[in-house]
């Protein structure tokens, strides 16, 4: 018997009843609500694609063997027009997520309150847009939620017009096909264990001994800032370990991350993986990208002082007094603020492993993998404070902390070059997938001996469209991906490092000026008002 043929209307109406339903291979998906909880990327990552075409991203962030269990999901086929699957909008990208029954209403206490679930909206969508070119856009953008129906209707999941052509996007996403297939055949997956690690680990060596020498001859300012070149040579091992690249075996990956990032760095590689995978997904969109979210600090969009809803982080990013005044200045403290980003990630990281202590365990890790990443936090502040200790005074323990902390900012920095500067425009659940990662992506370039300073990463637009792919191949799959671009009529970004800090700056000074602009109009606004009324009282 064939199986079913899913019409776009009826794949719409499962929707609404609250099926998470995704597109695979002309396959439809049926995501069970115990499957998101337990999905080791995450409920999101699954989330963000209910309703599309999922192809591309599933191939690019799974493993083979992972992939030969997919379609154990499918409930059938879906109809395809013109060879393609004509998108819906996410529930999730309006605002709208299922949550339980019990959770809806604290007083429900019957078995089938606690296994049932209703609509909820978390946020409304927003008229703000960026520009008035972009009035008509597809782009959605979330704020603090308003007056809302009970449920999501029909026309919730019916995109905005939108200024792509669906048979280029297809194009596109063959192409991206293809060009995966040749990475594959080309053996670009193989891992150069030998050739890209062993270097590496003869320099984690001398890191590491050069600090532990400075610090036993009581140089600790020297050792400060060998212990921080530590951390930031070893992340890229980390980012390696956490999109399974290594081994590309998950448990052996997962348990080699949390013992460098945890026990060595002291920070939740979990918390990283479930804030990277969403970055990879929605890169760039003001109200879904974690990566981009970063106020009262910094902010990289005019739509930002829109206080937008964090769909990641599930909050408001309130555009509050302090927000506009760091905005502002924020071409002026952009070097100041990465001194310190790796502290953003130790609040980030804490308050992820607090969270999950009450979460439901992921179907690979289960609890083990949070008890490990809570010993590691607690066996890094041993090591670490009896190292802070032994400086023989606090302001010598503080300017360890302040040498060693601030040594990794360079890494900070480098990672947002390659977005910062990049399109934040939503264009909607019909762009594809390479089209989305070329556009909000770019390279930075830099001499190829000076490579191991950027870790490989320095190659983003690669690494976007491949986030598997071992980084020390990067390079020879650039080569092949750009053929791709020209071929395909898409702009691969890059920029030199000076090039591209300036390109940053820029965007951060035009995203200032506009809300000292903002500002201005206000008070102008107010004082008119004010004048108006004082006209009036003395009138009457």
């Amino acid at each position: 018997m064939p199986p079913p043929l899913w019409s776009r209307d009826a794949v719409a109406e499962r929707i609404l009843a609250g099926d998470a339903l995704v597109v695979y291979n002309a396959h439809l998906l049926r995501i069970p609500s115990s499957w998101l909880a337990a999905h080791p990327g995450g409920a999101l990552a699954i989330l963000h694609f209910v309703g599309r075409d999922a192809t591309d991203e599933i191939q690019a962030f799974h493993s083979e063997r992972t992939l030969s269990f997919i379609c154990r999901y499918s409930v059938g086929r879906v109809s395809l027009s013109d060879g393609t699957w004509a998108p819906l909008v996410p529930p999730v990208m309006s605002g709208w997520v299922r949550r339980s029954a019990s959770e809806a209403s604290p007083v429900a206490h019957t078995a089938s309150a606690h296994t049932a679930s209703e609509w909820f909206s978390e946020a409304s969508p927003s008229a703000v847009h960026a520009s008035p070119s972009a009035v008509h856009s597809a782009q959605i953008l979330l704020v603090h939620k308003h007056d809302t129906p009970a449920a999501p209707d029909r026309a919730t999941l019916e995109p905005k017009p939108s200024s792509l052509d669906p048979a280029l996007q297809a194009q596109h996403s063959r192409a991206y096909r293809a060009l995966h297939k040749r990475i594959q055949d080309a053996g670009l997956y193989n891992t150069p264990y030998l050739a890209g690690y062993g270097p590496e680990l003869l320099r984690y060596i001398l890191l590491a001994s050069i600090s532990a020498f400075a610090y036993h001859h009581s140089c600790f300012l020297t050792s400060a800032l060998f212990l921080g070149l530590l951390w930031h040579q070893l992340v890229f091992t980390v980012h390696d370990l956490g999109h399974r690249g290594v081994t590309h075996h998950w448990t052996i990956d997962h348990l080699l991350s949390i013992l460098i990032a945890d026990y060595i760095g002291g920070l939740s590689v979990g918390w990283w993986i479930q804030n990277h995978n969403i970055h990879h997904l929605v890169t760039n969109h003001p109200s879904h990208d974690p990566d981009i979210e970063h106020l009262p600090f910094l902010a990289i969009s005019p739509v930002f002082p829109a206080s937008l809803w964090s769909s990641f982080y599930k909050r408001t990013m309130s555009f509050d007094r302090s927000a506009k005044t760091f905005v502002a200045l924020q071409h002026n403290l952009f070097y100041i603020i990465m001194l310190f980003g790796r502290f953003n990630l130790y609040v980030n990281s804490y308050v992820f492993l607090i969270k999950k202590a009450f979460d439901t365990p992921r179907a690979r890790g289960g609890r083990w993998a949070w008890t490990m990443e809570i010993i590691g936090i607690f066996f890094f502040w041993s090591w670490f404070g009896r190292v802070l200790h032994g400086c023989g005074s606090w302001q010598t323990a503080l300017a360890y902390v302040l040498v060693s902390h601030v040594a990794t900012s360079p890494l900070h920095i480098q990672i947002v070059l390659s977005h910062f500067s990049m399109s934040t425009a939503d264009l909607g659940p019909t762009e594809s997938f390479p089209h989305r990662q070329l556009r909000t992506t770019t390279d930075v370039i830099c001499d190829e001996s000076l490579g191991f300073i950027h870790g490989g990463l320095h190659l983003q637009v690669t690494h976007h469209l491949f986030p598997r792919l071992p980084r020390h191949n990067l390079k020879r799959a650039s080569l092949l991906v750009k053929e791709f671009a020209q071929e395909q009529g898409l702009t691969y970004a890059e920029f030199g490092f000076m090039n591209g800090n300036a390109e940053v700056i820029g965007v951060l000074r035009g995203v200032a000026e506009q809300v000292k602009l903002m500002g201005t109009v206000v008070k102008a606004e107010v004082q008119q008002a004010i004048e108006k009324r004082s006209a009036e009282k003395k009138v009457a």
